[in-house]
């Protein structure tokens, strides 16, 4: 009699202990109550004139929880949600009186939802639907032979997705701070709000207005040097043959000499114009969050001798590091290139630029990201009526982009400009 009780007692212990790790294992479980939580939608897009879509999202990573619903402006309640932490996206697409298209995108990171907490307001920022995008995107570097780091193959290739003949002559590109993706972000004037990206460095394509045509369909490539990185005094494991790209980066280094490319204008770095005193430019091989802008006729844009377009982080009270400030509505194209995926709450931007992130997920590995072609409903390329491809372009990089492909200059066979030096 006595063994039998401890049987069953040691039974019991035994089910309770079990019973607890399962339920710490299962995630969604229906023993615990789900909520309502109600979305406070707002748009912040002039002359608003039509809702396209929008798309109310609330994905708890950590859990790999997900809903998501169709959505209006003002309050939308999103019934199902298991409490936790969330990240809520307000995304889609809007017409303004002039019929101009804008993404919308907005959210809210690491949002704690619990039972106390059933209503949030989220804000969504509108950009206007860029002709020119980052088609391919280099910076993880490569190895060589002896094992080594290369990092000299970088490129940003753009293209032209549009229906138009477009000029590249004054744009600016831009890497932001911090160049690797943290969650330990700096702190911006508190008056700035959502309303500024923040550069490490920026970067003038040349020109007099109209030097450097980009037709619908073509591209141009960006190279941190404009070589064949294959020649055996680079690195011949190089994935990369640079020297037909249209741009470099020239740092004047006279172990790199300069190339037939074009050189990009240096414009900002450490609140001055001039390059600094490391002779190379590079992105992170972790992943760069780089911009596209282009400021717009009548309105002057000088980081340098404007002290009202560059800042420190506030979270460094005695830093001289200064940071050029760039206009959100001056961006045309953004993506935010993180570590992997285990950084995706780490963005250096605002939602509105790029509502999501893409990656490579590992360093020197000869890899990068390519924008994905727009398919219709049989899965094929759509294309313009000359032949030019089109590129998805939904604002979100985590859609937008394959990740962890084999790099090249003008995948599909996209075309060069004529006026690219190769063809002279």
């Amino acid at each position: 009699m006595h063994m039998r009780i401890i049987y069953i007692v040691s039974l019991a212990w035994m089910l309770l202990v079990s019973s607890c790790d399962s339920f710490r294992d299962v995630k969604g479980v229906e023993d615990v109550a789900s909520m309502s939580v109600a979305v406070n939608i707002q748009l912040d897009v002039e002359n608003l004139a039509e809702i396209k879509d929008l798309t109310l999202k609330f994905d708890n990573y950590d859990e790999d929880l997900h809903l998501s619903q169709k959505c209006a402006v003002g309050k939308v309640e999103m019934d199902g949600v298991i409490p936790g932490i969330y990240t809520i996206t307000v995304s889609g697409t809007v017409l303004n009186a002039d019929g101009d298209e804008f993404y919308v995108n907005g959210n809210l990171v690491n949002k704690a939802l619990f039972g106390n907490v059933n209503e949030v307001d989220v804000m969504a920022q509108g950009l206007k639907v860029s002709p020119l995008v980052f088609k391919e995107i280099y910076y993880a570097g490569s190895r060589s032979e002896t094992g080594g780091v290369y990092f000299r193959d970088q490129f940003y290739e753009i293209y032209n997705n549009s229906s138009s003949v477009l000029y590249l002559d004054g744009l600016y590109i831009a890497n932001l701070t911090p160049s690797k993706s943290t969650l330990t972000l700096p702190v911006w004037p508190k008056e700035d709000g959502d309303n500024y990206a923040y550069a490490e460095r920026v970067w003038k394509f040349p020109g007099n207005g109209t030097d450097y045509p980009l037709e619908p369909g073509e591209s141009c490539v960006i190279s941190q040097f404009a070589a064949n990185h294959q020649l055996p005094q680079y690195n011949p494991l190089s994935p990369i043959d640079g020297s037909t790209s249209e741009f470099e980066f020239n740092m004047n280094n006279a172990n790199f000499p300069d190339q037939p490319a074009y050189d990009m204008v240096h414009v900002f770095y450490d609140g001055k114009a001039e390059m600094g005193t490391v002779p190379q430019y590079l992105t992170s091989v972790f992943g760069p969050a780089m911009v596209l802008f282009q400021v717009p006729q009548g309105e002057t844009w000088d980081p340098v001798n404007d002290a009202s377009m560059k800042t420190t982080d506030l979270s460094k009270p005695n830093s001289d590091t200064y940071y050029a400030k760039i206009p959100v509505k001056y961006v045309l194209d953004a993506v935010e290139c993180i570590d992997n995926e285990s950084k995706v709450n780490a963005k250096r931007m605002p939602a509105v630029l790029d509502a999501g992130i893409t990656y490579v997920g590992a360093t020197y590995c000869g890899l990068g990201v390519a924008r994905k072609l727009s398919l219709d409903e049989n899965g094929e390329p759509i294309r313009r009526e000359n032949g030019a491809l089109i590129f998805q372009d939904t604002n979100n990089s985590t859609d937008d982009f394959e990740r962890g492909v084999v790099p090249m200059l003008r995948r599909y066979d996209v075309k060069m400009p004529s006026w690219n030096h190769t063809l002279r």
